[in-house]
């Protein structure tokens, strides 16, 4: 399987949903607010195997993190099946998200779209007081406000994520597997079309 970059400026490429090879084994990218579960719980439906969320795994009751081996370990044992979509960027576990996937699909909007996008994600959580894993709930000062809220993540981060994915995927141990890198929500949107058409 060739290494296919199916995005162009700021659209995706039309693909026919014949000609792609998605495979069972799929890692999806991007950074905070970008869109990742909610496309890979999708995702997960289409082709019937399980969603697998990174954050559900690290973060503990109470917000405590996983050492990295303990996340190591779990984060295999919820991958061990022969079909997943699995979200999220840690360093910790690539070599079981990225290393494991037939296809990468990479969410590399502009900046805005998830400082644009967190506010009212975060208002809706915390106003509904949705619990996100193991008890665990967003507050005021740790997703909005703060040296480690989530705008300030977004912020420090995005250009670090882009430079870091931009390697991994132009790397030789992954020429072999699928890239799809979409570049902004209307590009996932005709992706996801093209995908699903009859």
């Amino acid at each position: 399987m060739r290494l296919r970059v199916l995005a162009k400026a700021s659209e995706c490429e039309a693909i026919q949903a014949s000609s792609l090879r998605l495979g069972r084994r799929i890692a999806v990218l991007g950074m905070t607010a970008t869109g990742k579960s909610t496309l890979a719980r999708y995702l997960a439906r289409l082709l019937g195997v399980p969603h697998i969320e990174l954050d559900g795994i690290v973060h503990g009751p109470n917000w405590v993190d996983l050492s990295d081996e303990e996340f190591h370990a779990r984060t295999a044992e919820a991958l061990s099946s022969d079909g997943w979509v699995v979200d999220g960027n840690y360093t910790a576990v690539r070599n079981l998200t990225i290393g494991q996937a037939d296809t990468v699909i990479w969410l590399d909007y502009p900046i805005i779209v998830p400082l644009w996008r967190v506010f009212p994600r975060t208002l809706r959580r915390i106003i509904r007081k949705e619990e996100l894993w193991n008890g665990n709930r967003e507050t005021w000062g740790g997703a909005l406000f703060g040296r480690d809220s989530l705008v300030v993540w977004i912020v420090k981060m995005h250009r670090v994520r882009r430079r870091e994915f931009d390697a991994i995927f132009n790397a030789p141990e992954h020429a072999h597997r699928t890239l799809v890198r979409l570049r902004s929500p209307r590009a996932t949107a005709r992706w996801l079309k093209d995908i699903t058409a009859a």
